[in-house]
């Protein structure tokens, strides 16, 4: 036993030891004996699969509050994680032992991992957090978890012990970060070590048993290449987004829940020039900017008390006083869209949001309701006036119904003709129609239009072909 890592107990008196209950072997001496067997085993094998799982479930749970009585938490904070691994094997076997359970080899190796994650993870989730084909994970009550993979949602066979035993999980995460969670909040917003965005909702709120929601942060930041060999845009759009980026055209990236709109605002920002300063603003920092000069922040809700909030709006204000030369706001949703279409006017060209919208129409739409929803008493021609005048381009990210993420549009904010916001598309995905197995056929085509900024992009020394603008017709 290690023990450094183990709290001090009063000395036991030694008792008799249990009379081992062992499993009487089947005779397979004779042919009729293994058919036999063979045939009860066909007739019940997921009885005796949820038998023991329950089994399993029902030794992790009481060891896992040994492990607790057992461990010296504080000495563990310095421990290794092979020092700790081989803790609580010792204190596994000794429970097995003094229980009389008997445990193959491979059922042992489960149990200790399990532990493990119990006790210095995030218990049943951290198999999926460690899976790289994982995107989201999605929790509905102790019972359910689904994960996204490629798009597309599927059940796992991972479950929770009990409700308590989620809302321990969650307390756990949620404590890490200082926030809290029970009925009198119910919700709450947060970030793993990792950088993952977690949200949770639980009872009374949450009816059937606690919602959590867990989109997974990518280590590994796709590029423009990256994005160009999945077939989420062409060469040729990346050559016009380049242009884009590096002669500060201010850019909304558009696009629905899960429709890549970070990960496209991440690759966009590949495309700023080392020598820039950069301020980003998000509620949940996840952002992966590669430039030397970047200045992060973060928002903050009120506490329990409602004090202490600092909102996305009071960010972006101090980040005025900072001399940016670009403002990345991670998503504009409420208020703080008066003041980053405002630092997009008044010197700031280059910045970069994204917002919740269906086209590039519907984005334009939903800039105007935002302003409305502030509380700013404008007529709709100076809204619109001020939005078209800020705006230079509205990127529409989209994850089509085979789960595959495109960018659908790309269309360019050309001014104002009477009342209305002037628009022109310069590139979209066609759509041809699907395969047996429900995939989406298509290309991406450029409309015909020639830029509204191609000669800013000529003198800014992007000279580019007119042959990425001529349409490309369907095979």
């Amino acid at each position: 036993m290690f023990s450094k890592y183990k709290k001090d107990a009063p000395a036991k008196a030694a008792a008799p030891a249990p009379k081992v209950e062992e499993v009487p072997k089947a005779d397979t001496s004779s042919k009729i004996a293994r058919k036999a067997n063979a045939s009860v085993a066909a007739v019940v094998p997921m009885d005796k699969e949820r038998k023991k799982k329950e089994r399993m479930g029902e030794i992790k749970l009481e060891l896992h509050r040994v492990l607790l009585d057992n461990l010296n938490l504080s000495a563990l904070e310095s421990a290794t994680e092979n020092d700790l691994r081989q803790e609580i094997q010792a204190i596994s076997s000794e429970f097995l032992q003094e229980k009389n359970i008997i445990l193959n080899r491979e059922d042992r190796q489960v149990l200790n991992q399990e532990l493990f994650d119990e006790v210095m993870g995030l218990g049943p989730l951290e198999t999926l957090l460690k899976d790289e084909t994982v995107n989201d994970i999605l929790v509905n009550g102790p019972q359910q978890i689904f994960v996204e993979r490629a798009g597309k949602l599927e059940l796992t066979d991972i479950t929770f012990k009990d409700e308590r035993h989620l809302l321990r999980i969650i307390d756990k995460i949620v404590s890490a970060v200082g926030r809290r969670v029970d009925e009198s909040n119910p919700y709450v917003d947060a970030r793993l070590q990792d950088g993952s965005r977690f949200n949770a909702m639980v009872p009374p709120i949450a009816v059937d048993g606690s919602l959590v929601s867990i989109r997974k942060f990518k280590k590994d930041k796709l590029g423009i290449d990256d994005l160009v060999n999945f077939g989420a845009f062409t060469e040729e759009m990346a050559a016009y987004l380049q242009a884009a980026v590096a002669t500060r055209l201010n850019v909304i990236v558009s696009g629905g829940t899960g429709s890549g709109k970070t990960t496209t605002l991440n690759a966009l920002s590949s495309f700023i020039d080392n020598n820039e300063r950069i301020l980003t603003i998000e509620d949940t920092a996840e952002l992966q900017l590669q430039q030397t000069h970047v200045g992060r922040m973060e928002s903050r809700p009120p506490n329990v008390e409602g004090k202490g909030e600092v909102s996305p709006r009071d960010c972006l204000k101090n980040a005025l006083r900072m001399r940016p030369d670009r403002i990345i706001v991670g998503e504009t949703r409420g208020e703080e869209v008066i003041d980053m279409l405002q630092a997009m006017n008044t010197g700031h060209d280059g910045s970069m949001t994204t917002i919740h919208a269906n086209s590039a129409r519907d984005g334009v739409s939903r800039l105007e309701n935002m302003i409305a929803m502030a509380g700013i008493e404008m007529p709709l021609k100076a809204v619109r006036s001020q939005i078209s005048s800020a705006v230079n381009l509205i990127v529409q990210a989209s994850r089509l119904q085979d789960g595959s993420r495109r960018m659908t549009s790309i269309t360019e904010i050309t001014g104002m003709e009477g009342d209305v916001i002037s628009m022109q598309e310069v590139f979209r995905f066609q759509r041809v129609g699907l395969t047996p197995d429900n995939k989406i056929i298509g290309h991406f085509t450029a409309t015909g239009v020639r830029s509204h900024y191609s000669e800013r992009f000529r003198m800014w020394g992007y000279d580019l072909p007119a042959s990425i603008y001529e349409p490309i017709a369907a095979e």
